[in-house]
């Protein structure tokens, strides 16, 4: 018997659930895999050989493609992680043949304050520990590949400065005269890690490196992730390892990874990690775990290889979007569908009363205290304001030339008429509206949304992109900041508009797509400004090529590509049974 989520932790409802849950065996025939395409890793985690499953059933037809959305959160998250498992278990329930691609959680907020991205409630994602905690080893090959990158650099930079040219030739290495103030990449680790954002290397003697400047970025936000991410097989992977752009050498020029003969080991080190990892719902029905999150500093898509095996397996293919619509949604939109050439039948943008009441004026949250009381009490004004967020997002997905499905999380303690007026409103700005309890009732809480989904997906779309790779890099930016965030326009930093004058002048970057870094607290690039921010410009500090991920990367605002830990982080609370060797504490 299933435990009710309003009295259990989420750990309580996994490990109940994974008594009983189906081996990979089970799951593998129910796909209809041949043997040699499952790859086990225990009983109840495996990866699947994409290459055998995509040629066996090259010529299958694709099923229906879903992207799972939300608008901007609070602090806490607002539940798509666990709408998108809600919704696989109630087209479950609706007898669909069904498949959910989602991301693989960074240990940064799985120790910190937002979990680990495994659902909640009665819609999760299982075994839960192995789920959080690492896995089958992808973020690990991303920053194993990713630190060797970091190492040929270093140690390149050392053996120039102590040797001299002569002696380079005869060990068959040419001198590349990187730029010590010129270095584009950090080295990364898989935690929030505030104190390692700026360090100094190469303390010591000279032969204990060369002393510069430099840092960590959290795992997920490497290039390498992004690869992963946007990679159509290996053959692509191996290309774009060896475009990373590492540094510059002391006349400007881009040093690649390619240049520091790097490119083809990194590769080896995520071979593996290239297949994606099949897990399944509380219920049974197959997820797919594949790429990482963060769409506020990185991509934060399921990757399109889980995705193209998913629809090949499944009638109906479930995935997600990083964060809010503005930030997720719009990657998904002008980045993964263009370089996958996926066209999606559907998108669910998922909200709640608690979002919608931080957006009309209700206090802001913050991690690790107890919700304002005025969060579980019944206030219309409150979500009626705060729908102003959630009609920019629909017209925002409206653009793409798809209406949306609004998929109103429940919460327990929101009033029948608090969720009227999301109907009312949403309706009016034309989009679909379905109440979810998933989170309490599993799938069964999940069958209006699963109608829906189905109903939207048979009604045709006008699917396009905001931007064509033709218009140059400012135009783009400044579309998205108009189109998507409300902005009144774009200014730059000296350096960030000096970087892109030279991005439009140049051939192969002019071919480059953009991924947008900016907070996901907020439509604009300042977190505290809620609902929808008007009078404002957005503000690009810094650009950042990856050539090998195929896009730039504008940076907005303050954001840092290496979180901070809080101060009442999850690793608190988290433990392990020693007689069983059970893990607790997870959510």
């Amino acid at each position: 018997m299933a435990l009710d989520p309003t009295k259990h932790a989420d750990w309580e409802i996994a490990e109940e659930a994974e008594s009983r849950m189906k081996t990979v065996y089970q799951l593998g025939e129910e796909l209809g895999l041949e043997k040699e395409e499952l790859l086990p890793y225990g009983h109840y985690v495996a990866k699947i050989d994409f290459k055998k499953v995509l040629e066996r059933l090259k010529d299958r037809p694709d099923g229906k493609y879903i992207d799972v959305t939300a608008i901007t959160p609070t602090p806490l998250g607002e539940g798509k992680s666990t709408s998108l498992v809600g919704l696989v278990q109630g087209l479950g329930k609706r007898g669909k043949n069904v498949i959910g691609t989602i991301r693989q959680p960074s240990g940064g907020p799985t120790m910190n304050v937002k979990g680990s991205a495994a659902g909640g409630g009665l819609s999760q994602c299982i075994p839960l520990t192995e789920f959080s905690l690492g896995l089958t080893g992808d973020i690990n090959a991303v920053m194993n590949a990713h630190n060797l990158a970091m190492v040929a650099l270093t140690s390149r930079m050392q053996h120039e400065f102590n040797y001299s040219d002569n002696f380079l030739n005869k060990i068959g290495l040419k001198r590349l005269n990187i730029d010590p103030r010129n270095v584009e990449m950090k080295w990364i680790m898989d935690f929030c890690a505030q104190a390692l954002r700026n360090i100094t290397i190469g303390l010591g003697g000279k032969m204990d490196g060369f002393m510069m400047e430099s840092g960590f970025a959290i795992a997920v936000s490497s290039e390498i992730m992004a690869i992963l991410a946007v990679a159509n097989d290996l053959k692509d992977m191996r290309e774009r390892m060896g475009k990373i752009v590492v540094a510059y050498d002391k006349k400007g020029n881009p040093v690649t990874t390619a240049d520091l003969e790097v490119d083809g080991a990194m590769t080896a080190w995520m071979v593996q990690a290239l297949n994606p990892n099949l897990m399944q719902t509380l219920e049974g029905q197959p997820c797919f775990v594949h790429a990482g999150p963060f769409a506020n500093i990185a991509v934060g898509q399921s990757s399109i290889v889980a995705d193209r095996v998913a629809l090949k397996l499944a009638d109906y293919v479930v995935t997600e979007s990083g964060f809010a619509a503005d930030i997720g949604f719009e990657k998904f939109w002008n980045i993964k569908c263009r370089m996958s050439g996926l066209r999606p039948h559907c998108a669910v943008l998922v909200a709640t009363i608690r979002a919608l009441k931080c957006h009309g004026g209700a206090p802001l949250p913050v991690p690790g205290k107890p919700l304002d009381p005025g969060y579980s009490q019944e206030n219309i004004p409150w979500v009626e304001k705060g729908c102003e967020n959630l009609i920019h997002l629909i017209n925002v997905i409206k653009k793409s030339g798809m209406s949306p499905v609004v998929c109103i999380n429940a919460f327990h303690t929101d009033t029948d008429k608090e969720i009227e007026t999301v109907r009312r409103l949403a309706e009016e700005a034309g989009a679909r509206v379905a109440l979810s309890k998933h989170w309490q009732y599993g799938g069964d809480g999940a069958l209006e949304l699963a109608d829906a989904v189905v109903e939207a997906c048979e009604e045709k779309n006008e699917f396009k992109f905001l931007y064509e790779l033709e218009t140059p890099l400012r135009q783009r930016i400044e579309l998205i900041a108009k189109e998507v965030y409300g902005a009144d326009g774009v200014e730059y930093a000296p350096d960030a508009l000096e970087k892109a004058k030279r991005m439009e002048a140049d051939p192969e970057l002019q071919k480059l797509g953009t991924c947008m870094v900016k907070t996901h607290l907020s439509l604009s690039d300042n977190p505290n400004l809620k609902g929808v921010p008007k009078g404002w410009k957005l503000f690009v500090r810094d650009i950042l090529t990856y050539k090998g991920a195929g896009f730039v990367v504008p940076v907005a605002g303050s954001i840092s590509l290496m979180p901070g830990t809080g101060s009442n982080p999850a690793y608190r609370r988290i433990d392990v049974d020693v007689e069983t060797g059970k893990v607790k504490g997870l959510f």
